[in-house]
Order: structure tokens, then C-alpha cells, then sequence
């Protein structure tokens, strides 16, 4: 018997593959309309999703298959979802952010912030979480922890030490501190969109604290660099792919809202509201692992000097060990700062930008979108040298010259570029037409007409605890593809401005604190080990609530005059009733 047992827990998946299109085949055959094919779908890669029978990226092209199937679309129109300007600003942010971790421009910037900030307990703290904060909005959140932890680790070793002579004069080399290349031999672990990252090679553990207080530090430590990252994502439209799934479906579903939904304006929303969250983070995380003495948090007193002297030196000595900056990170610095450059000032809404004056079409609307920009800049990645032009020898043909490499390859592109999210993007922004195509959307909306009696800032926050709990067990990006449709819906149905809804949700949707399942940051410090479920459990709970509370600020603050939420917006009247035609109300605005 417990070998049946075993049996079929070891062919779960194909079990489910097999057996839930078959089980869920009555809704298409006892409702033969578009709505119910549609929803057969969904609800069909909601549930692969969830259980993860298919990786997310083959789930996602599921829509290429069902929907001309199911006559719900044709194959040509399913098939250019996966490709749209929403995926191109992918690409092409990520392409700059290889760049910056190929030539481990990263962690200079990582190295010097610590330098400046010090290693005082609180301090330290801080400046961890703000640098892969900072880092996480512009490259991989998984990339950015998988490069903080070791660091991190190494600085714990040497404040945890006993001071000996040569310790605090020099320091001691921590092979921790280096980061390793993903290789396939090495351990690694599995992420939730399928992808193998590569575990560091020496577990953060206590194995040199003598004391609790040491151990809660370490775990505090561990936990502020995974809570950081994820925070610092939602800061940027290109920080964490949920942001780039709201833009594209606001792009598909509402076709003329004059790309609402760009960089600047994402910022201008998203940034305070980081800034926010980080901070209460920090104070949080200081409570809880460190307590109220703030003199030993913050240093006065001069305990530990030696400990603390110790473990500066270790990031100075790592600093100087990478050298002046080369040709190579200087240009990879300017690029990027033109890159950001040209994001705020493209179409800023305030003032004409560079693509209303110089690339409008006949609306004065700029044709060049974020994306081209990207793009732009990473193919001049690809041309400019990553040494100063010359005549060098080729050191392995004497004789010869050879030119310097580009700043960009793709061999290392192909290596680093996830390309899997692409397919997941445009999994949901087929699903998001479909279920328009289908009139699928306009049932749900109808569905949900007698939630206009409740106020909209409480729908608002039920519905982020709700995304909230389900992104603990679910990829953030199946989540979001998943509700944003839906809530598109809901909101032309009661006549609440979309993004009212849409916003808050995608920024909950990164409030994944709680499990290490739950993103691939947390996976990565809880596999350097010191840390239990219960420990990220009981810190990730208050933190959710907070995070829900400080996006509840945000949308119903500063959000109103950067997205014009007092008014339902014109682009918006697509399945929108009657009601929402006539009236123009303000429904957004909360009654006093």
C-alpha cells in the first residue's frame, strides 16, 4: 500500500496534467458561450500555476493553443501578445542590468554605501537594506540578494569573533565574500518560476556565536537583505515584473489611455511609498532582533570597537580589491544614468518631454515608448568597447592585434536572461485579451455591480490582503496576471477609476514576506540556514499588514493628482455602464 502511495506521489504531476482538463471539461460542454470557454482556460492555468504540474512559462502558452481552439481568438492575434512593447521594456531593462552585474558594477556601489555608512548594529542594518534596496530597482531582486547574503555573512563573521591581533589589524580572507558563477554542479535551489539560482557556498549559521543575541542578529541581518530587495522592486516600473504586467494590461485592456502607465509616473507613485515601507521595515526588523538598547544598536558607549573595526576592514579590504574603476564600469555608469535620464524625461506629463517634441505623432502623443529607449541603450551596449580603443596584442596568437570585447555579449545575455518571464508575460497579456474578446470580462463585471455599495478604500484594502496572502504560495506574476483582469473589470462595474484598484493590487502582490516559497529572495536566505519558517512567519506577518497600510497611504494620497484618480477616465468606458457616462461622479474619492 505505501508503495501505491508513493507511486502516485511520484507521478503527481502528470496526474494533475492529465486529469484536471478532463475534470473541469463539464463547464465548456453544459455552457457552450465564449464566457464559459474562457473561463475554462483560466481557470485551467490558474490551477497549473498554483500547483506548479507544467513550469509557469508552458502554462503560459496555453492561450496559443485553447484560444483559436475555442474560437475565442485567432491564432495570429493570440500570438502577437507575446511580444508587445511591455516585453521589449523587459528585455531591454534587463539587458542594461546584465551589464551592470557583468562587470560587478553592483557591487562596487554595495561596497562603497557600507564603507560610508559604518558597521554599528542599527547602522548596518540600515545600509544593507537601503544599498540592495537601491540595486533591486534597477537588477534582479534575485540577483541583488544572492550577491548581499555572502556579504553580509562575511561582516557577521568578523563582528561575532573574538578579537585576536591580527584579525583587527588586517582582517582574515572569508571565501564567503566572493561571489561564485552559476555553475550546473552546484547546489542550487529552485525558485517559483522554475529556474535553478546557485546557492553560496557556506551556509549562514552560527556555527561561530556564541550567545543569542549574536544568532538574532544574524537572523535579523538575513532578513532585512530578502525584505529589502523585495521592497525596492516596486519602486521602478522595470523592478519586479508585476509592474510590467500592470502596464501591459492596462495597454491591452484600455488601448487609448495615452500610456498612463510609464516610468515616470510609476515612480513618482511607487518611490515614496518604498522609502516608506523601507523605513518602517528597519525599525521593525531593529525591534524585533535587536530590542530597544540604542545605545549598543547605534555604537555609543564604544562596546565592541574592536569587533566593529574588524569587520569595517573586511568590506574596505574587499573595496580596494576591486581596483580603480575600469573603462568598462565607467561606461556601464553613464549608460545607465542616460538610460534613467531619457525614462524621466520621455513623457514626464508635467512638462513636454524629449518624445512629445521631437517623436509625436498627430496627437502631440510621443510614438517612442520606454521600451525603444531600453533597447536603445542596450544596443549600444553591444558596440561600445569595454577598453579604451587600441592596438593590443592578442596574448594567445603573438603578432597578432584584437580588439577589446563589446560592454555586452550574448553569450552572456543568453547565459543570465530569463527568458521563461517573457513567455509568463505574455501568457497574461493573452489571458487579458481573451477574456475581453470573449465578453468574459463584461460578465464578471456585471457579477460585481453591488459592490458599489461599499467604499472603495475598504474594497481596496481587502482586496491587497487578499493578493497579498495569495502571493505567499503563488509567483507574484502568476498572481497579478491572474486578479488584474478581473479587478479591471470589477472597477468599470461600480465606475471606480481602474487604476484605483489596479495599483495597490500590483504593489501587494510583492508583499511576499512571509514563507521562503514565497519569492526567490527568501528562498536564497533561508537556504543559508539560521533561519526557520516560524522566525520569517512571525516577521513576514506584521510586515504584510504595514505594507498593506502604506499602499492604502499611497493610493489615496499622492496617487490622486499623478493618475487623476477624483474622475472616471475617459479611456476607461469600454464595458462601463451607463451610470458611469452620465454621472462623471467622483466614486474614487472616499465620503467624508
Amino acid at each position: 500500500m505505501a508503495t501505491c502511495w508513493q507511486g502516485l506521489w511520484a507521478y503527481r504531476f502528470y496526474l494533475v496534467v492529465f486529469f484536471l482538463p478532463i475534470f473541469l471539461l463539464p463547464l465548456p460542454i453544459l455552457i457552450r458561450t465564449k464566457e464559459a470557454y474562457c473561463a475554462y482556460a483560466i481557470i485551467l492555468m490558474a490551477l497549473f500555476w498554483c500547483v506548479e504540474a507544467l513550469p509557469l512559462a508552458v502554462t503560459a502558452l496555453l492561450p496559443i493553443v485553447l484560444f483559436p481552439m475555442m474560437g475565442i481568438m485567432n491564432a495570429s492575434e493570440a500570438s502577437i501578445e507575446y511580444l508587445k512593447d511591455t516585453n521589449i521594456l523587459f528585455i531591454g531593462g534587463l539587458l542594461v542590468a546584465i551589464a551592470v552585474e557583468h562587470w560587478n558594477l553592483h557591487k562596487r556601489i554595495a561596497l562603497r554605501v557600507l564603507l560610508i555608512i559604518g558597521v554599528r548594529p542599527a547602522l548596518l542594518m540600515l545600509g544593507f537594506m537601503m544599498v540592495t534596496a537601491f540595486l533591486s530597482m534597477w537588477i534582479s531582486n534575485t540577483a541583488t540578494t544572492a550577491m548581499m547574503v555572502p556579504i553580509a555573512n562575511a561582516v557577521l563573521e568578523q563582528l561575532h569573533r573574538a578579537p585576536r591581533g591580527k584579525d583587527v589589524e588586517e582582517g582574515s580572507d572569508n571565501p564567503t565574500f566572493e561571489l561564485q558563477e552559476p555553475s550546473p554542479q552546484k547546489e542550487g535551489t529552485k525558485l517559483d518560476n522554475g529556474q535553478i539560482h546557485p546557492i553560496p557556498p557556506h551556509p549562514l549559521e552560527p556555527t561561530t556565536q556564541n550567545n543569542e543575541e549574536q544568532h538574532r542578529f544574524s537572523q535579523g541581518m538575513s532578513l532585512c537583505v530578502c525584505y529589502s530587495a523585495s521592497i525596492g522592486g516596486i519602486a521602478t516600473l522595470t523592478g519586479t515584473t508585476p509592474n510590467l504586467v500592470l502596464q501591459g494590461q492596462v495597454n491591452a485592456l484600455y488601448s487609448g489611455n495615452g500610456n498612463v502607465v510609464n516610468f515616470a509616473s510609476w515612480f513618482g507613485f511607487a518611490f515614496p511609498a518604498m522609502i516608506i515601507l523601507l523605513v518602517l521595515a528597519w525599525l521593525w526588523l531593529q525591534f524585533l532582533f535587536l530590542g530597544f538598547n540604542f545605545r549598543k544598536n547605534f555604537g555609543i558607549g564604544g562596546q565592541g570597537r574592536e569587533k566593529d573595526q574588524a569587520a569595517f576592514q573586511v568590506i574596505q579590504r574587499e573595496h580596494k580589491q576591486l581596483g580603480p574603476m575600469t573603462f568598462a564600469e565607467k561606461a556601464v555608469t553613464i549608460l545607465f544614468v542616460l538610460l534613467v535620464l531619457l525614462w524621466f524625461t520621455r513623457e514626464p506629463g508635467f512638462f513636454p518631454g524629449w518624445g512629445n517634441v521631437a517623436f509625436s505623432d498627430e496627437k502631440g502623443e510621443s510614438m517612442v515608448s520606454d521600451g525603444t529607449v531600453a533597447i536603445f541603450i542596450s544596443i549600444i551596449m553591444f558596440i561600445v568597447p569595454s577598453k579604451i580603443p587600441g592596438l593590443t596584442q592578442d596574448p594567445g596568437k603573438p603578432g597578432k592585434v584584437k580588439a577589446p570585447p563589446a560592454l555586452l555579449n550574448w553569450k552572456t545575455v543568453n547565459e543570465k536572461m530569463p527568458w521563461n518571464i517573457v513567455f509568463l508575460l505574455g501568457g497574461g497579456f493573452a489571458l487579458a485579451k481573451g477574456s475581453d474578446k470573449s465578453g468574459l470580462s463584461e460578465w464578471l463585471g456585471a457579477k460585481l455591480t453591488p459592490l458599489q455599495q461599499v467604499s472603495p478604500p475598504a474594497i481596496v484594502f481587502i482586496l491587497c490582503l487578499l493578493v497579498a496572502t495569495f502571493t505567499e504560495c503563488t509567483s507574484n506574476v502568476a498572481t497579478t496576471t491572474l486578479f488584474l483582469p478581473i479587478l479591471a473589470s470589477m472597477a468599470e462595474a461600480i465606475c471606480l477609476h481602474p487604476l484605483y484598484v489596479m495599483l495597490p493590487c500590483t504593489l501587494a502582490a510583492s508583499l511576499a514576506f512571509m514563507l521562503p516559497v514565497a519569492t526567490p529572495p527568501n528562498a536564497i536566505v533561508f537556504s543559508f540556514g539560521g533561519l526557520k519558517v516560524s522566525d520569517m512567519a512571525r516577521a513576514g506577518f506584521l510586515l504584510n499588514i504595514v505594507g498593506v497600510l502604506v499602499i492604502m497611504l499611497a493610493i489615496n494620497s499622492w496617487s490622486y493628482p499623478i493618475f487623476n484618480l477624483h474622475t472616471f477616465p475617459s479611456w476607461a468606458f469600454r464595458n462601463a455602464s451607463a451610470q458611469c457616462f452620465v454621472s462623471q461622479a467622483n466614486t474614487t474619492m472616499p465620503s467624508p
